[in-house]
């Protein structure tokens, strides 16, 4: 399509990205991003119930396919977009947030506008959204050729959002021809022939070797070239809960998750005890991930090869980009044999189906139930302390927000997730806490054909805060009490299988009967009050143990 105005040329450039899809709610200041994504071929309009939903869809989105567009009006709508904005900027999500705001005739008149703080003035929101991106543009016809190939490879370089920013009497206007070419980056090849040489002399010299491969890693697509350098290498790989099947945890040198105190012994010996450790793509050693802190990691053994940089001790090479470093490590000539192991199955299935269902019941279920080829979609709290430890099939994608963190984040993002990856099943694995902040979105679901399976716990309130409080039974986490089995036919998903399920028996046949849905399906499971996963019930003491009675 042939772009002659600023918010045509916009949305192209952005669908040249390969985004086949924009999440948003319409607004008037937004109107001519809407009218420009109808007029597009090669991208739809994806309707969501508020802006915050669209926020953690397009996040979802651009985990599955790279890149995602989001369109939200001025002020009230960018705000509360901000939320979902900032956790794709914290997890390394390129989303592209498209801002419609008040005519440039009307800011230089300082008119009182509608969506302002009526002071006339206009760009204090801008200084707010632009904090949740990493790189930003006010466009006008004169800037727009440039600006967009600016923020575009500013965004793909660290593959966090962009936020653009488009006047409505600009959004209509005739671009200003520039003769410019989309900007590439490329790392410096004295740089990179360095940091390689610094990198392969280390790994030579080593005696042992772990690697550690970041959830960055998924988000650049660049699971194979990994996977290639660890096998060259020969060492072992472990990975931490928010890196789950990043690589097929049936690969012979994959020796576990690491999360610190938790870890299998044998997990922990190899990591720890490892001369040299091999950080690629920047893993995220928080909170959660350690297990409050519970690593016992010496930065000083650590390479570490980040997006557009290389540090080997106290070297640090810049402008390399980290493909062009894996692409490299792809022909070393391993000095050892690859590491083997013994794979570890999952928990047996147990329980009679007259038995209630139970969290040691449920999560071995769940590994059965997970196919190669599926996405799996964890919120935070018992999903994703209970579903990390399992071992998955492979070519399972599993999508966990563990550092931002934000409740309600996984049935967002489940759906757009679905809509960028649609040849596989999308699961998302919830609970009501947590589902009931943005629930409202299975509706959209439906209305787009997204399809996935959901499975929510309903365990009586917020058991990952009742896990974490000296007292779990204040009234804050207690919740409404909801018929979520009845929700996705309530939001007009009517042709969805639902089940809610209270015995092991019924579990088993629910999740059956999902598999073999035609569309979606719906599965409330009922848990126990303060029945929690292993992982939950260690991070309670071990939060207790680091802060006390002040987590």
């Amino acid at each position: 399509m042939k772009a002659t105005t600023v918010i045509d040329y916009i949305v192209q450039r952005i669908a040249d990205e390969g985004v086949q899809h924009c999440f948003g709610v319409p607004g008037d200041y937004a109107f001519p991003v809407g009218d420009a994504v109808d007029r597009n071929p090669n991208i739809k309009w994806i309707g969501c119930s508020n802006e915050l939903n669209a926020s953690y869809a397009a996040d979802g989105y651009a985990r599955a396919r790279g890149a995602a567009m989001l369109s939200t009006t001025y002020a009230v709508g960018e705000l509360s977009a901000i939320n979902g904005v900032m956790g794709a900027k914290a997890e390394r999500s390129l989303v592209f947030h498209v801002v419609g705001m008040p005519s440039y005739q009307n800011q230089r008149l300082r008119k009182t506008m509608h969506h302002t703080l009526g002071d006339g003035i206009f760009d204090k929101f801008i200084d707010i959204s632009a904090q949740a991106a990493c790189c930003h543009a006010v466009i006008n016809p004169d800037n727009c050729v440039i600006e967009m190939e600016r923020v575009i490879a500013e965004a793909r370089r660290n593959n966090q959002p962009a936020y653009i920013v488009v006047p409505s009497d600009y959004a209509l206007a005739p671009i200003t021809p520039v003769d410019v070419r989309p900007l590439t980056i490329k790392s410096n090849e004295t740089s990179l022939q360095k940091a390689v040489a610094a990198i392969t002399e280390r790994l030579k010299s080593a005696k042992s070797v772990v690697a550690l491969p970041a959830f960055t890693i998924s988000r650049l697509g660049l699971q194979k070239e990994v996977r290639a350098a660890i096998e060259a290498i020969g060492c072992p790989f472990a990975t931490t809960s928010m890196e789950k099947s990043i690589i097929d945890e049936s690969h012979p040198q994959f020796v576990g998750m690491y999360s610190g105190v938790l870890s299998a012994e044998e997990t922990r010996k190899i990591v720890e005890g490892a001369e040299l450790v091999l950080n690629i793509g920047g893993v995220s050693f928080n909170d959660e991930t350690t297990m409050g802190f519970s690593t016992h990691l010496d930065p000083a053994r650590f390479i570490s090869i980040g997006l557009n940089d290389v540090r080997v001790g106290d070297q640090l090479f810049g402008s390399v980009r980290i493909a062009d470093v894996l692409a490299a490590l792809g022909k070393f000539e391993s000095r050892a044999p690859q590491y083997k192991r013994t794979p570890e199955g999952n928990p047996s299935i147990n329980g009679k189906p007259s038995d209630k269902i139970t969290m040691d019941a449920l999560y071995p279920r769940y590994a059965a139930f997970i196919r190669s080829g599926d996405n799996v979609v964890l919120e935070s709290g018992s999903s994703s302390f209970g579903v990390p430890p399992l071992t998955l099939p492979d070519d399972v994608q599993v999508h966990i927000q563990m550092l931002w963190g934000s409740i309600g984040w996984a049935t967002g993002a489940s759906f757009g997730i679905a809509l960028a990856d649609p040849k596989r099943k999308t699961i998302l694995i919830t609970g009501e806490g947590s589902h009931q902040l943005t629930a409202n979105e299975i509706g959209n679901m439906g209305r787009f054909g997204a399809n996935p399976i959901i499975l929510c716990l309903n365990n009586d309130g917020y058991m990952v805060e009742r896990a974490l409080e000296p007292n779990p039974d204040w009234s804050y986490n207690d919740l409404a009490k909801w018929r979520y089995a009845d929700v996705p036919h309530a939001l007009g998903c009517t042709d969805w299988f639902t089940a809610r399920v209270e015995t092991l028996g019924e579990l088993d046949a629910a999740l059956k009967a999902a598999r073999e849905s035609k569309s979606g399906a719906y599965i409330e499971v009922i848990g126990g009050r303060m029945d929690m996963p292993k992982g939950l019930a260690f991070a309670h003491t071990r939060l207790k143990e680091l802060y006390g009675e002040a987590v």
